[in-house]
């Protein structure tokens, strides 16, 4: 079994707390926004929006998916476009009335 250096634990680990504090000011973030009372439509986007990125920044280091071969992007690829679809059909259908 092959030991790592230090310097490549400290570079892990330097990635890992980066990516924390992106997470934690990603959050601080969501939380300003919900105080500027956007309507519906404006604050879904925008919380989809921190949401994806914070999911991406998981997804890439803390489930290693960044070192994961094309395959592994291409799904993720998929999965965010059916996400898509899924989260904007009711979004569609919001002002549509009933007569």
């Amino acid at each position: 079994m092959e030991h790592a250096s230090q310097d490549e634990i400290r570079k892990h680990v330097r990635t890992y707390v980066l990516v924390f504090v992106a997470l934690l000011g990603l959050t601080v973030i969501t939380v300003a926004v919900s105080y500027m009372h956007l309507s519906i439509v404006p604050a879904v986007i925008v919380a989809l929006f921190i949401a994806s990125i914070k999911g991406g920044l998981v997804a890439s280091y803390f489930m290693h998916l960044i070192s994961e071969k094309k395959l592994v992007y291409v799904t993720l690829l998929l999965t965010v476009v059916f996400f898509i679809a899924l989260i904007s059909l009711p979004l569609l259908g919001y002002h549509d009335t009933i007569d």
